[in-house]
């Protein structure tokens, strides 16, 4: 016989339920097997005795009722429940095992189960769909369990879809019950390989005041990418998830195509008449995209000190001789850092900070190995250093400010002004320094400049004086030789 204790560590050995929390019950004698499935709640207003399934929650009386002639409810009608709840999965104690703990622990595998693990393992992990059928993970997993039949590359393709249809449409439902309104926001690029990409995202707040980001669609978008085709897709999609109704606006890049995406969509959102303020605050320019728009503008002043270092890293990356050269020049000259030669994306001004940021800590290395190979030509010279210095400096504000408004699991609209008022004050205070070395400058220069002129004044009376004097003492011979 069995005290609930001992009860109840059985359970949890032999019974999975989908919600194994519950509160902590008194301790009593219990003589079936039941109960290992059951847990008792104690007498209701009526006096009889209750007990809930474990599985899916569903009470029950059991024990006797008050009185010389209360009923007897007894535990057959618990037996019968077991057996057909799905909520419970009971295991059969001819596929149990003892684990190295001392715990009874079933060998029985359930193949859908494992199935699903690795579809999810697939995805979160970028795995190719022929993973499960190397020959290294087929021996190790049959080495753990001779039971676990590995599906095919076929059948893993299949499984990703149906916890892809799945998650899809659980995420249907939670945008079919929000009161609120939805953002979108969208892109749309071109690869390496040349074939377009559209990305549609939707950032909500659901019913726990939680910010939900989320990609809705990421599809090939073939040519051409025109407004009225970015549009086609979009709309679409929208119309697919439930939520062509829920639109409250649209972020979007400042390419010219989009300009006319927005008017198009707004177009057909607003016969719905489903916009807010009839689509006043419809389309949202992204804000760093114009940051960094304004920042190369300004980069293209100093291209020559960015071109020298960009193309030093470039040709140090660009075979491992050279970087093993470069190396060797940073040990001889002691340079301890932690940061790594980054090469940037020209016009990406958040990734030329971060190739700046490295590269002035190798420039003695830079200068070193421009003497020892022939070959390197675009060494950074002193002035292009201490020019890239200072542009480092002015990036610096525009990189913390891009990245804090590009957050994608917190709110970004109140953060915007606050960012840009605080970026025009750390530009201000930049220009006001170095300002204030043009003037100290200046005066020097002016001071110099003044000196210079007086001396070129004295100068001037000396040669006056001197000619003056000649011219006497020319008058005077003349007068001498006539007499």
């Amino acid at each position: 016989m069995d005290d609930a204790n001992s009860t109840h560590e059985h359970n949890e050995d032999t019974v999975e339920i989908n919600d194994p929390s519950e509160p902590n019950q008194k301790k009593v004698k219990l003589t079936s097997t039941v109960w290992r499935y059951f847990k008792k709640l104690g007498r209701a207003k009526d006096g009889i005795e209750r007990a809930e399934c474990r599985g899916c929650k569903a009470p029950f009386r059991v024990g006797s009722t008050p009185g010389s002639t209360g009923k007897s409810y007894g535990t057959s009608h618990l037996h019968h429940h077991k057996t057909q709840c799905t909520m419970l999965k009971v295991h059969d104690l001819g596929q149990m095992f003892i684990n190295q703990e001392g715990k009874m622990q079933s060998r029985k595998i359930d193949q859908w189960t494992q199935r699903g693990m690795l579809a999810e393992a697939i995805i979160k992990h970028n795995l190719p769909y022929s993973f499960v059928e190397y020959d290294g993970i087929k021996s190790s997993v049959n080495y753990i369990s001779p039971d676990v039949v590995m599906p095919s590359r076929n059948s893993c393709v299949a499984d990703v879809k149906k916890a892809y249809i799945r998650e899809k449409e659980k995420l249907k439902r939670i945008l079919a019950k929000i009161p609120n309104r939805v953002i979108l926001t969208s892109d749309c690029w071109t690869s390496s390989n040349s074939e377009g990409y559209i990305c549609l995202t939707a950032q909500f707040v659901d019913a726990n005041w939680r910010l939900v980001c989320t990609i809705l669609n990421f599809c090939r978008m073939y040519p051409p990418h025109t407004g009225v085709e970015l549009v086609d897709t979009i709309y679409d999609c929208l119309k697919e998830w439930g939520i062509d109704k829920k639109v409250f606006s649209i972020t979007l890049d400042n390419a010219t195509a989009n300009d006319s995406l927005q008017n198009v969509l707004k177009g057909h959102l607003r016969l719905q008449k489903s916009l807010l303020y009839d689509g006043e605050f419809f389309h949202v320019r992204c804000s760093p995209h114009i940051l960094n728009l304004i920042v190369q503008e300004g980069l293209k002043a100093s291209s020559d000190s960015l071109f020298a270092i960009r193309e030093s890293v470039k040709y140090v990356k660009g075979s491992d001789g050279r970087m093993l050269k470069f190396e060797q020049r940073v040990k001889e000259f002691g340079i301890e850092t932690t940061l790594g030669l980054r090469l940037d994306v020209s016009t990406r001004c958040n990734s030329t900070y971060l190739m700046l940021e490295s590269a002035l800590q190798y420039e003695k290395a830079f200068a070193s190995l421009h003497l020892v190979d022939r070959n390197y030509a675009y060494c950074p010279t002193f002035d292009q250093c201490r020019r890239a210095e200072k542009i480092c400096q002015f990036l610096e504000p525009f990189y913390e400010t891009t990245n804090l408004i590009s957050g994608s699991s917190y709110p970004t609209s109140n953060l915007y002004f606050i960012q840009i008022e605080n970026v025009k004050s750390k530009l201000y205070k930049l220009y006001g320094h170095y300002a204030n070395k043009q003037d100290v400058a200046s005066a020097s220069s002016s001071v110099l400049t003044t000196s210079s002129e007086d001396r070129n004044e004295d100068e001037d009376v000396t040669a006056t004086l001197s000619e003056e004097d000649s011219n006497v003492l020319e008058e005077d011979d003349i007068l001498v030789l006539d007499s």
